[in-house]
């Protein structure tokens, strides 16, 4: 079978221990390794995982998920496959291909492939399959779809919660008292993020005294500032442009790639502004970003992915929601690397306080989009 243009296919090999993705397309699986005898020693479980449209050198969920993928499937010396999707019409037979290579675990990142790997879960109901940022309730009844999926889903606010903490003390410190964001999409693994940040904000303003403003965002009316899609474009830079426009000197783009465009407005505007990453530690996954990166909002997907495929392969495959806190430290906030030295006073030691709290349920992020 040979994939369409937009589909390219990787096979993994645990020898290698290094994933390379076809640079072109039409590769059939076997010529990719990505089917065929496992490795000496291995067994034949197939892990397999499908990425959204931001594909997997998007420095963020996908590309996390494909690292937690490559690490198991290293560690249990079989190969895996993983196939890149570069639109929404490509979620559908990207998985109808992982079907007919025989995968018993199927991985599906992102929220947005909800209906399709319900519908490929419910057509196949002895491959064990797991989603990204999703309940795939596509029904909206409280229960997920399909009996065969696991929901791999983090509680984000927590994490950005101390991300709008430091955002606000870095602006308060420099005297600009304003904040912003802006997301991809209206979805709930998106506005959590941004509800997360809001929050932190006003436990700043709170505790100082302070008043910075968050602009792009408004938790209680759930509206904002988006771009419609979750691709580094004119739109994206335009839609960062018009949060920096209003004078913030930190922001917050939660989409996968879209932070490559507020860089780049960032660097065209000439002012001394930072950003947040999300999802991955942006500083190491993108050093050329490094120099505008105060800090990011991690979520573990890497480890979900990993503990889920070693989990299948091992026959303990649970279809039990995951949930992703700073307690089980599946989110977290990230080191603040060139900045460190540069934090205001206090900062570090105020934000240990308020995650201990967190943990200790003595404060609660009240996100009406945590999972």
């Amino acid at each position: 079978m040979t994939l369409s243009t937009p589909q390219k296919l990787v096979g993994i090999t645990a020898a290698a221990g290094l994933l390379v993705a076809l640079a072109g397309c039409g590769s059939a699986p076997d010529e990719a390794g990505g089917s065929g005898a496992p490795e000496a020693g291995g067994s034949d479980f197939t892990p397999c995982l499908v990425s959204d449209e931001g594909g997997w050198n998007d420095r963020s969920f996908n590309q996390s998920a494909k690292e937690g993928m490559d690490r198991a499937a290293e560690e249990l010396s079989v190969r895996s496959i993983e196939v890149e999707s570069t639109t929404e019409n490509d979620y559908a037979p990207n998985l109808e291909t992982l079907v007919s290579e025989g995968c018993n675990l199927i991985v599906a990142v992102g929220f947005k492939l909800a209906p399709a790997t319900v519908a490929s879960a419910t057509a196949n109901p002895d491959i064990d399959y797991a989603i990204i940022d999703d309940y795939a309730d596509t029904d909206f009844d409280g229960e997920t779809d399909a009996p065969n999926i696991k929901p791999l889903v983090f509680n984000t606010a927590e994490a950005a919660y101390l991300g709008g903490y430091a955002a606000a003390s870095w602006s308060a410190e420099a005297g600009v008292n304003k904040v912003g964001t802006f997301g991809g999409d209206k979805f709930n693994s998106v506005t959590v993020f941004m509800d997360g940040f809001q929050l932190g904000v006003e436990k700043y303003n709170e505790d100082k005294g302070a008043d910075v403003g968050v602009v792009g965002w408004d938790i209680t009316a759930q509206d904002g500032n988006f771009t419609g899609g979750f691709t580094a474009n004119d739109t994206a830079k335009q839609v960062a442009q018009g949060i920096l426009d209003q004078g913030v000197d930190v922001i917050l783009p939660v989409g996968g790639p879209i932070y490559q465009s507020a860089a780049q407005a960032i660097r065209e505007g000439g002012r001394d502004v930072l950003m947040l990453g999300v999802d991955s530690d942006l500083a190491v996954s993108d050093p050329t970003v490094a120099d505008l990166t105060l800090v990011s909002i991690q979520k573990a997907i890497d480890v979900a992915v990993y503990d889920a495929t070693i989990a299948a392969e091992g026959g303990d495959f649970s279809v039990e929601p995951y949930i992703g806190t700073l307690s089980n430290e599946g989110v977290k906030l990230s080191g603040f690397h060139d900045f460190e030295s540069r934090l205001p006073a206090g900062l570090v030691d105020e934000l240990t306080a308020l995650q201990e709290a967190i943990v200790a349920g003595d404060i609660t992020v009240d996100s009406p989009n945590s999972p």
